[in-house]
């Protein structure tokens, strides 16, 4: 079933057109990764995504809802994001403060609001910290309270918009982690320039100046390695590995390409 549409989209800052007649169709539950350089369109699409910008043409229709100032509050409802930079997304001084920003401004019952800030905060494992400062957190922490905040909102969407891009390799793992524990529970995009976030999705989409380039299975997008390097993007250590051992003629050629590939999807 389709849960977003996304029609011949078209939306510019300049004269250039960012978004540049998308179209687009994302069905629920499933897991996209969205990948682009920068410049490639993929954050604004985001941004339009949840109505912080306003396309030049063409419309979007979430849950059958076409997002409109009419409909903004309700989709809204619907869509929850995470950015790249966790320090812009705390409001209180505690996890729990910031857990509960969204419930509280739907004036959820206390006791029923602090059953849900423990619930989501337990799912990203953050139940410890719920009484500490998020300055005293990690970058990876931090990035998992605000999953956990926009978890309670309890939105049938979640967008991870570069969330990713200014955390160490720990912190990476972390949030990458968590993104597959809501696999199949709820409808996610993730938006990154990295391959390796990419692996465990249903579907890779890339993006190039506002165009669609690639839009399929992991494995079969991974395969156009030409396509992608045309898009800036960099492939993975194993697939430039595959690429030296085609060129070479050692002995079991095929069984070490064919561990090589089956590595890119292990990651």
């Amino acid at each position: 079933m389709a849960l977003i549409e996304i029609n011949n989209l078209i939306f510019k800052y300049t004269k250039r057109n960012v978004i540049d007649d998308l179209s687009l169709t994302i069905n629920e539950s499933e897991y996209i990764t969205l990948l682009g350089q920068n410049g490639s369109g993929k954050s604004t699409l985001a941004k339009l995504l949840v109505g912080l910008l306003e396309p030049k043409s063409g419309n979007i229709k979430i849950n059958d809802l076409e997002l409109n100032e009419k409909n903004i509050d309700v989709i809204r409802e619907k869509v929850g994001i995470i950015f790249q930079n966790p320090d812009n997304q705390f409001y209180g001084i505690t996890v729990r403060d910031d857990i509960a920003f969204g419930l509280e401004n739907r004036c959820v019952p206390k006791e029923e609001m602090d059953k849900l800030v423990y619930k989501y905060a337990r799912l990203v494992h953050m139940e410890e910290y719920l009484d500490r400062n998020p300055e005293d957190l990690s970058g990876g922490q931090k990035q998992r309270v605000a999953i956990a905040g926009v978890l309670a909102f309890n939105p049938d969407i979640i967008i991870f918009d570069e969330a990713t891009s200014m955390l160490d390799p720990a912190g990476t793992k972390e949030v990458i982690d968590t993104i597959n524990s809501l696999y199949g529970k709820k409808t996610i995009i993730s938006i990154t320039h990295n391959l390796n976030e990419a692996v465990k999705s249903d579907r890779v989409i890339v993006l190039k100046r506002g165009k669609i380039v690639l839009d399929g299975k992991p494995e079969d997008v991974f395969k156009e390695k030409d396509t992608l390097k045309d898009s800036n993007l960099d492939i993975t250590i194993s697939m430039k590995m595959l690429e030296l051992v085609k060129k070479t003629n050692i002995k079991h050629k095929k069984e070490v390409e064919d561990l090589l590939w089956e590595l890119t999807f292990k990651m």
